[in-house]
Formats: C-alpha cells, structure tokens, sequence
C-alpha cells in the first residue's frame, strides 16, 4: 500500500531514480520509489560506465558491486573502416577506476535495487504519476488514484516527465530528431573484446561496444529505423561502416529495437519543491556514452543536496544543484552533438578530419584531454581528487 507521506517522491526507477533513492535512503531520509512499469526492463540499453560515474557510484557503495559484473575497457578508439584514426588510453586517468566499465543497463539497476532493497527500500511497480500540487510543506502527489505528501519530488521519470510537465517547466533546445537502431548481438569479429570502437562513416556513426558473455552492443545514426532490426540489416550497417578487410559477420541477433533522440535540455531542475534528474532534464544524441552517465551523477548530486537540507541545510543548496548541474548538461549536449557532426562530415572533408583525429592521437596532451572529456574526470571538482 502506498503510504500517505513521505520525505522524498522518486517518480522513475532508472539508474538515475534508483541512484538518488539509494544516495538519500544512505543518509537515513525516508524515500518512495514509483514506476510505472509492472516490472523492470531486462534489456541492456546504455551500455558503458565511465571512471567518473563510477566514482560517483563508489560515494554511494554501488561502484564495486557494479564493477564485479562488467568488462574493464582500458581504452577508446575512432576508426574509419580499418584505419585507427585515434586511441584514447583510459589506463592512464587518474581515477582509482581507470577504465571504461562495459556492462548492460539492466544490470546497472539490479545492482542499484539490490542495494536500495538491503536498506528497506522497494520500488512500488506498477505506479503511475497523475497530478502534482504545491502545498504549504511540499507537494500533494495523486497516483493510481490516491494521495501522497511529500516534501520533495524528483522526476526520474525521463524524456516524456510527468514530474517536469506537472511542474510547468519546459524544454528548450532545436526541435529537429535524429534516429537511431541498437541491437545486442554475436557476432564473429576480430575486434578487441575490451575496447570500445566509434567508426566514422559518412552515413553516420556506428558504435561497436563489447559485453560480458560474449554480447556486442551496435549503436548507429540512420535515416529510418525499423521497429526490429533483423540480422540483414545489421549486416549492412556493418558492411557500411565497420571493418573492410576482415569484416564482421552477424552470428545471432539478441535484440534490438530503435530510438529518437533530441538535444533538449529543461530551462531549470528546479520548481519549487521539484526537482529534475537524468533525462527528464536533458536529452542528447549517445554518441560518446554520456546519458546515462549524465544522470547517475545527476542523481547523487541531487540526493545529497536535499539529504543536507533535510538535515538542516539551506534551501539555497536546491538552487545549487540547479545551478552546477545545468551547466554540466549543457557541455555534454555540446559534445554528444560535436562527436555526432565529426562523423557524418561529407566525403571532400573527411581527409582534413582524419588528419585532425589523428593529429590528437600523436599528440599526449590533446589525447589525455579526450581521456579525461569522456571518462567524464573533466568534471570532477578538483577537492575530489
């Protein structure tokens, strides 16, 4: 039964819901869970942690846990077909998780849950968001019909927010969408099977990321999607853009499905006593594997600042989160968006860019600060470490 009030609402059971739910119940504050779907997805979807999440994670005790059921990944490359345009080491960061973790999405939330389940924590599946409203001491949320009082609520809750719409907070940002297909695969390759490789293709980038048990994740832009990519058709991605000389072969499709994805970020995270988390708050192309990672931090950060006013803080540590965390958004939109144009520049200029690209690979300095930009080390405080 849903209890009549609660300190913290958590609408979206994400990464990055459950990560604020498990950065506040860590502190003691009473938090609910809600999401709407009857049962968590078991899909992988975002597929690579990088070193600052995983510090972030760490804070909160889920980063070795996480680490345990994943694919250390020391380094990122760029190719253009057999060309390697462009190694970027993450050995060398200086993180005490000096690699990329490669491990599915669906096991990200596992972790999460489990830990937020050994704290007395459920998440209440399946509860669907109807209405909020202001009140004198927080908000009155109406789910599935009944009531909740809550001193804060957090819109986990994605793209589509009903947090954020019920908030009157909107998005800003171009209108124009760009399609995507993902697929888990086997596939027969020669391609490392720690390393993450971005190829470069003038339809379009495709994203070649390797899984434990054998999986391959492929991410790539395209014109129209189908609602189910078969085997064929990810062949022909492949055949398009990846390895000439040694082709991949699709051995087993797993699954797949398609997505569009704007570059939307909300005008504020804050509205009140709600507050706007992962992608409720910015959405972006995957290029550079930066969502998801986006919103874990995201979540910690805003766990901890409404756990301190809780505690007794000032409310103006809400309007910090705010403040520190939209910029942050902001720089990563920016750089999804230029890894996005770098690889669909047309035919007479890609000679200049693999020029470029490799100009950066030779170069310590510009490839230590592609290390640090991806791994997401580029945003750390420098108190942290």
């Amino acid at each position: 039964m849903l209890p009549e009030s609660t300190d913290v609402l958590v609408v979206g059971a994400g990464p990055t819901g459950l990560a604020t739910a498990l950065t506040l119940a860590r502190r003691g504050i009473e938090v609910t869970v809600l999401d709407q779907l009857a049962a968590p997805p078991t899909t992988s979807r975002a597929a690579v942690v990088h070193a600052y999440t995983l510090e972030v994670l760490d804070r909160i005790g889920a980063a070795a846990p996480l680490v345990a059921r994943g694919i250390r990944s020391p380094r990122f490359t760029v190719r253009d077909r057999d060309r390697v345009l462009l190694t970027v080491p993450f050995h060398e960061l200086p993180s005490r998780f000096p690699f990329a973790l490669l491990v599915s999405q669906s096991v990200t939330e596992e972790v999460l849950t489990a830990q937020l389940a050994a704290l007395g924590v459920r998440v209440r599946r399946p509860s669907r968001l109807t209405g909020l409203s202001p009140t004198d001491n927080g908000v009155l949320a109406r789910i599935d019909g009944a009531e909740l009082r809550a001193r804060y609520v957090v819109g986990a809750d994605g793209l589509h927010s009903t947090v954020r719409q019920a908030a009157g907070i909107g998005l800003t940002g171009p209108r124009d969408e760009e399609s995507f297909v993902l697929a888990d695969v086997r596939v027969d390759s020669v391609l490392p099977r720690d390393e993450v490789a971005l190829f470069l293709a003038r339809s379009g980038p495709l994203i070649w990321a390797p899984l434990p048990d054998g999986v391959v994740r492929l991410v790539a832009a395209v014109a129209t999607a189908p609602a189910d990519p078969d085997a064929a058709f990810l062949q022909t991605l492949l055949d398009e853009r990846g390895p000439a000389r040694r082709p991949d072969r699709v051995t087993e499709v797993l699954w797949g499905s398609r997505f569009r994805v704007h570059h939307l970020i909300a005008d504020t995270f804050r509205a009140g006593a709600v507050l706007l988390a992962g992608d409720a708050g910015h959405v972006h192309s995957p290029a550079g594997g930066q969502g998801m990672n986006l919103g874990i931090c995201d979540a910690v950060a805003l766990g901890t600042a409404v756990a301190d006013v809780l505690d007794g803080g000032p409310e103006s540590l809400l309007d910090d989160y705010s403040a520190g965390q939209r910029p942050m958004a902001e720089d990563v939109l920016s750089f999804a968006a230029g890894l996005t144009r770098l690889a669909t520049v047309s035919p007479a200029r890609r000679p200049a860019r693999d020029v470029l690209i490799r100009l950066l690979g030779v170069l310590p300095p510009a490839r230590r600060k592609v290390a640090l930009r991806l791994s997401g080390l580029s945003h750390r405080q420098p108190a942290s470490g």
